[in-house]
């Protein structure tokens, strides 16, 4: 974007910026319960060179990155990919790549960082742009078709049943864990995700979790505090910090304003995104359904069983229903890109569960007009917790159960068998792969919008992140809530099973019916298992069980 450019439109967002802006500050940061940061923060690393210039690119406050920006990023980080290939090595080779649009992010993203790879190696990459809604039907396909066109595909670890389990990718060479440093990925993320039979396939880019995103000038409001108080409510004015409290301020503020600005709670997503939406009610039910003594919550492990009609599913999706009439105009139309990106960063709502591009955007996007005003913590927990096993709700001696939902585990990089015959090509979609995947470059795509969050025991330098441009409290409260989630010991995992997809789909084709008044809660919980039950039968049960246990590396 030209410097002109953003200062008109952000001279258009300065009167709403000024007008949210609220008496938030360390201390409404701090209002947001963190456990610590579980290790990962550490003293500060040795900040090279390469590091700090690549992270100035283009600084934060600035306005969005660019392409230019991006072909830069990926130029400085290329001694890497020198260390393996020679100039023009891939001379003749041309690559398929196929991956996402979102938000004009991740490929728009790799094909600058690859650009200057592609002018080194001599290599050819074609791209597949698929937006978030249509990637499962198109991933789903080539493998029922056995149609791979693709050499090099983002995706996501749920997907590595159908993929991996499938012998649909190509393992990956030893040169190329080397060269990306594998042993700095978070434990969560190393085997056996991104592993099948013992054999390694995936190169991390991200690593998705869930966390919670709110507006502290909200909860410093001084009038709503004096009015909570008014109205009876129980405690004080703060951040939620269960499911309970999440309800009862999101029904509190319906019909308020905050400055002249119409006031909202928590907001859901109520449209479905290609099974992706599905994730959202899942950060509703994690604290409510993953009991600490029991590694299952989606299913039974032993039985395939679906656990999505209990107890602790229909309370989520019922404390959805109660909280409708406090949503947004129009919110059955808002899926989980609109209520991110539309509404909560562009002003709207006071809380919302995310992954962490929230945390990346508020700061570094045009779009954003909340940098100043937002902070983090891991999901809400609940007073109480389902015990699948006994058919109770156990109120546990620690206080409220807290359990992290590690939605999709993260994007990575995944190279196609169908390159095994072309030694070649392997090594030129190996090597493009390790580039867009590589240690320095993961930390530029952590620190600005790209679709990705820190995934990388590096990535929790706090220094660096300052050097930046970033306030030392607002990345080390965000960096927090990524960390505290990844290094929980009730963290909610899902099962890398085939068919993943096609259970969440299901489940939000009957999630919109619920939530358009054509079926209650337990209702449509019921269809939803009913239907997950079918899926399982055509899939294999037997081999369902056996897949879900060598997923978690059983």
């Amino acid at each position: 974007m030209k410097l002109e450019v953003y200062n008109r439109l952000m001279a258009a967002q300065m009167n709403r910026r000024n007008v949210l802006k609220g008496a938030a500050g360390a201390g409404a940061i701090a209002a947001g319960a963190s456990m610590g940061l579980g290790g990962l923060l550490r003293p500060a690393l040795a900040q090279s060179g390469l590091r700090a210039e690549m992270l100035g690119i283009p600084g934060v406050g600035v306005g969005s990155p660019t392409d230019a920006d991006w072909q830069k990023v990926g130029a400085l980080t290329l001694d890497a990919t020198r260390q393996n290939v020679a100039e023009r090595e891939f001379a003749g080779v041309e690559l398929t790549f196929l991956g996402l649009n979102n938000q004009n992010l991740h490929n728009f993203l790799f094909r600058g960082f690859l650009k200057p790879w592609e002018a080194y190696t001599g290599a050819k990459i074609n791209w597949i742009d698929l937006a978030q809604a249509d990637y499962n039907a198109r991933l789903q396909q080539s493998i029922a078709t056995s149609t791979v066109d693709f050499d090099i595909i983002e995706m996501g670890a749920p997907f590595e049943g159908d993929v991996l389990g499938k012998g649909l990718a190509s393992e990956m060479p030893d040169w190329v864990k080397d060269q990306i440093d594998m042993d700095d990925y978070v434990n969560y993320l190393k085997a056996p995700v991104g592993t099948w039979g013992g054999k390694t396939y995936r190169i991390s880019i991200d690593g998705d979790c869930h966390n919670f995103n709110y507006r502290t000038d909200y909860f410093a409001d001084a009038d709503l505090a004096a009015a909570w108080e008014a109205e009876g409510n129980d405690g004080p004015w703060e951040v939620p910090a269960t499911w309970q409290k999440v309800q009862e301020v999101t029904k509190f503020l319906k019909g308020k304003k905050v400055g002249r600005f119409d006031a909202h709670g928590y907001l859901d997503p109520l449209k479905g995104w290609g099974g992706f939406a599905f994730y959202f009610l899942g950060s509703r039910a994690t604290a409510y359904a993953k009991h600490p003594d029991d590694a299952d919550w989606l299913f039974d492990a032993d039985t395939m069983k679906p656990r999505v009609n209990n107890p602790a599913w229909v309370r989520a999706i019922q404390d959805v229903l109660d909280v409708l009439d406090a949503q947004p105009a129009d919110q059955i139309n808002a899926d989980p890109g609109t209520t991110g990106f539309q509404q909560f960063l562009a002003g709207t709502g006071s809380m919302l569960s995310w992954w962490g591009d929230i945390g990346s955007n508020a700061q570094t996007s045009d779009t954003s007009v909340v940098g100043n005003d937002v902070a983090f913590s891991i999901l809400p927990g609940s007073d109480d917790v389902y015990n699948a096993k006994t058919g109770a709700w156990d109120t546990l001696a620690s206080g409220p159960n807290y359990a992290p939902n590690m939605a999709y585990i993260g994007w990575g990089v995944y190279v196609m068998a169908r390159v095994d015959s072309d030694a070649k090509k392997q090594k030129a979609a190996w090597s493009a792969a390790a580039h867009i995947g590589g240690k320095d470059i993961s930390l530029w795509t952590a620190a600005y919008p790209s679709g990705f969050q820190p995934y990388r025991n590096s990535h929790f330098d706090i220094p660096e992140w300052v050097g930046s441009g970033y306030e030392e409290a607002f990345i080390s409260n965000y960096l927090a809530s990524q960390a505290d989630s990844y290094n929980h010991p009730n963290a909610a995992i899902e099962p890398r099973i085939p068919g993943i997809f096609q259970y969440y789909s299901v489940a939000e084709d009957e999630l919109a019916k619920i939530y358009a008044g054509q079926s209650g809660a337990q209702e449509g919980a019921d269809k939803i298992a009913a239907a997950w039950e079918k899926i399982t039968d055509q899939i294999g049960r037997e081999s369902q069980i056996a897949l879900y246990k060598a997923s978690q590396g059983i």
